[in-house]
This record gives structure tokens, sequence and C-alpha cells, in this order.
């Protein structure tokens, strides 16, 4: 079994940025992160693999950064431009091999909230 420790979400304005970390206890070839908005689905911000292949959900695109640390099993999400629709509970997530649309992956963090005010 693999922990996630997720860390960096809080209250920002809109217009600001907060990075996120999460720390997983064995290595894992995707990892990534997902956000749920009150009432709503959650969904798929963006995800990296060991060799680099990233994704960007289309409404992070150009303002989100996904990256990671290999030797240090931990991945990043640097926010920046945040608007009160990115309000949120931000979760990492690892796969051992694909995080992918349509199915979930095989370990999740507890959550860290991400408020944007207008």
């Amino acid at each position: 079994q693999v922990q996630l420790v997720e860390s960096g979400g809080g209250l920002v304005q809109a217009g600001g940025s907060l990075r996120l970390s999460c720390v997983a206890s064995g290595r894992m070839n995707a990892m990534g992160w997902y956000r749920q908005a009150p009432g709503k689905q959650r969904e798929l911000v963006a995800s990296i693999t060991m060799s680099g292949r990233i994704d960007y959900a289309d409404s992070v695109k150009g303002r989100f950064t996904i990256s990671r640390d290999n030797a240090k099993n931990t991945v990043y999400l640097q926010m920046n431009s945040l608007k009160p629709e990115d309000t949120a509970v931000y979760y990492c997530a690892a796969s051992a091999l694909l995080i992918r649309i349509g199915r979930p992956p095989d370990y999740w963090g507890q959550g860290t909230q991400v408020t944007v005010s207008s």
C-alpha cells in the first residue's frame, strides 16, 4: 500500500497563487491531481508520468503547472491566476501505471481545501 501526504492548500484571493505538494511513500509511475467542488463530480486536473508525459484539463491550461521529483516521490501543482471557480477540494492521486479519465487511480490522498475568493 502507498500513502499520499499532501500540503499547500489554503485561502487566496482571485489572481493569487498556491503550490500544492504531495509525497508518496513509494514510487508510482503516474501521479496527479483531481479536484471536487461542492455538488460537482470529481475531475482530473493534471497528471504526470515518470517519463514526463503531462496532461492538463482545458480549464487550467496556461495557469497550472504540474511537476515531479522522482527521487523524492513527490508531485507538485503550481496554481497561478486562480479564479473563484477553482475553489474545490484537491486530491493527490497515484497509479502504478497510468492515470486515465474514466477510471479511479490506485491511491488517493486525503484532500486539501483550496478556496479562491472574489
